[in-house]
């Protein structure tokens, strides 16, 4: 059973059909994780701010931008997140075979720096672990402070689109 609760457009309050006409302008429609967050405008516009940016204006590459999804799809056990993201991360140009190694927790054998250290990143952070002070420093020799703060960030909103899709039951894609 479906739990997103749509609102009518009549029935939007001033803040959310800004929100909304927001939305759909680029869109043309409003995407699943925002018919949740719309409830709350104040989120549906901070979330849609962080989405933007981490889908076109990041330092991360788009393989790497899936890379790091497709981990928290797996972590999460998230059927729509995983489902949409092998889509598009067949179009970055990852292939199945590293697509299928990052759902099954298994090395990818990424041979792309950068994609290596948001992978080895991800993989830890999902894990709980703690990275050792070398770790750390190998990662952020490649990434940067920068990358390292858009990972962190790019895995908390997936988590959250992960967690809203389970929650909302929605259908896969």
């Amino acid at each position: 059973m479906n739990r997103l609760l749509n609102i009518a457009p009549e029935k939007l309050t001033a803040e959310q059909a800004d929100v909304f006409e927001r939305l759909t302008a680029g869109r043309g429609r409003i995407l699943g994780p925002y018919k949740i967050w719309i409830h709350s405008p104040a989120v549906a516009s901070g979330m849609e701010h962080i989405g933007t940016f981490l889908n076109k204006r990041s330092s991360l590459t788009t393989r790497a931008v899936e890379i790091g999804i497709l981990v928290i799809a797996q972590h999460w056990d998230a059927d729509y997140v995983r489902q949409a993201h092998i889509r598009l991360g067949k179009e970055a140009g990852l292939t199945q075979a590293t697509i299928d190694a990052i759902l099954a927790g298994r090395d990818p054998q990424l041979t792309d720096a950068h994609e290596r250290a948001v992978h080895k990143f991800a993989v830890a952070l999902v894990a709980g672990a703690k990275l050792p002070d070398a770790e750390f420093a190998e990662i952020e020799s490649v990434l940067g402070r920068e990358g390292i703060a858009e990972v962190l960030v790019l895995l908390g909103y997936y988590t959250s689109v992960a967690l809203g899709m389970k929650v909302h039951q929605v259908p896969v894609p």
